[in-house]
């Protein structure tokens, strides 16, 4: 997988927390407390990644992960109904997420961690569908795995030696 730099200053980044988790560790003179927040990231143009932050405070674990969010940007190809290319599926350690084009006024059919990437990186038609696990994290990363592989037909066209006519029939 080949990732292109993204210049994320020149990007309108909207961002939605995803997950917050309290996470505590048992030591010697008690519990320390911590926060774990999972942050997605995108432009509704094509542009979507998600990132992990922890802190002692809540809105500094946003924060962290926010930057570490706008650090993963990727790119997606999406066709003339805001729809993706071609059906997908993408995994990150238990998680499968299968992404499948949908024609204009299907709109956005996912569950919630898919459907917060899938709406911060543009998407307007999708059905998605949660296969194994159903950790938000996990799930949040196995779709940008999806649309990471995503390719336009000029791609394909270019890579197969024909014509898009030929690719799109």
């Amino acid at each position: 997988m080949k990732r292109e730099i993204i210049d994320a200053s020149q990007l309108e980044l909207e961002e939605k927390v995803v997950s917050i988790k309290r996470v505590t560790k048992v030591v010697k003179g008690g519990r320390n407390m911590r926060f774990t927040a999972l942050v997605v990231v995108g432009d509704g143009k094509g542009h979507v990644g998600a990132g992990l932050g922890k802190a002692t405070e809540i809105p500094e674990a946003i924060r962290k992960g926010k930057e570490d969010a706008i650090k993963k940007l990727i790119t997606v190809k999406l066709d003339d109904v805001d729809s993706i290319t071609h059906d997908v599926t993408g995994k990150h350690t238990g998680a499968s997420v299968l992404l499948k084009k949908s024609p204009k006024g299907t709109g956005i059919i996912a569950g919630g961690p898919a459907r917060n990437v899938c709406e911060l990186a543009g998407i307007r038609n999708i059905r998605t569908k949660s296969l194994g696990s159903n950790n938000k994290q996990n799930v949040v990363l196995a779709t940008i795995d999806a649309l990471s592989q995503l390719k336009s037909p000029e791609e394909v066209a270019r890579l197969r030696g024909k014509s898009v006519e030929e690719i799109v029939g």
